[in-house]
């Protein structure tokens, strides 16, 4: 059954401001899960597995209410087949800043969707150059905050900007939530963007 808004299980404003970008009435939905990397999961199935279950979790919280699908998102940034997580504190968000500095480093981030249906996933891969970052720069940039919940301890449309050479794929895929693939998936459970809605008055 087609639905005129969707839940979005994630407290990420970036989230919340990119829905909006395409014109898809959401509400919020808190969900719990455990973010741990399991021994030997690659970045991807890792991104993959957490968007589903946030998304289940989400489904499940709101199972008797009206039925709407449940969005969910995971972003990881990583490095030599390594993740960057969220820095746990200044030292580990500098450690991250400096290793990124001057390299190129892949961005993904899974998305899922629940409906009665089923649940259907998608995956957006982004290459992000940065330039090569002072000490300096790196704890002043530690200072303003926008890091410090952040994967890879970034934000690539907040003041980070000026540390990106070269973004090859999604700007809304690195910011938390690729669009194209989004659209695509609320397309397809009939939650309509912007055009499905016609025209704004």
């Amino acid at each position: 059954m087609a639905s005129n808004f969707v839940y979005l299980a994630s407290g990420s404003p970036r989230r919340r401001e990119l829905l909006q970008q395409i014109g898809v009435p959401f509400r919020l939905v808190g969900t719990s899960v455990d973010e741990s990397v399991r021994p030997d999961e690659s970045a991807p199935a890792y991104v993959v597995r957490l968007a589903a279950a946030k998304a289940d979790a989400g489904w499940e919280t709101n199972r008797i209410a009206i039925e709407a699908p449940v969005l969910a998102a995971d972003t990881a940034v990583v490095l030599d087949g390594r993740i960057l997580g969220k820095p746990a504190d200044r030292q580990d968000a500098e450690a991250m800043l400096h290793q990124l500095s001057g390299r190129t480093h892949e961005v993904l981030t899974a998305i899922a969707l629940r409906t009665a249906a089923g649940l259907e996933s998608r995956i957006s891969r982004s290459q992000v150059t940065f330039r090569s970052i002072t000490h300096t720069e790196a704890q002043s940039y530690w200072k303003t905050g926008e890091p410090q919940d952040k994967a890879g301890a970034y934000a690539i449309q907040g003041l980070a900007a000026i540390f990106i050479a070269d973004l090859r794929g999604s700007f809304s895929g690195v910011m938390g939530l690729p669009l194209f693939e989004t659209a695509e998936l609320l397309r397809n459970a009939g939650v309509p963007d912007w055009h499905g809605r016609g025209p704004v008055s």
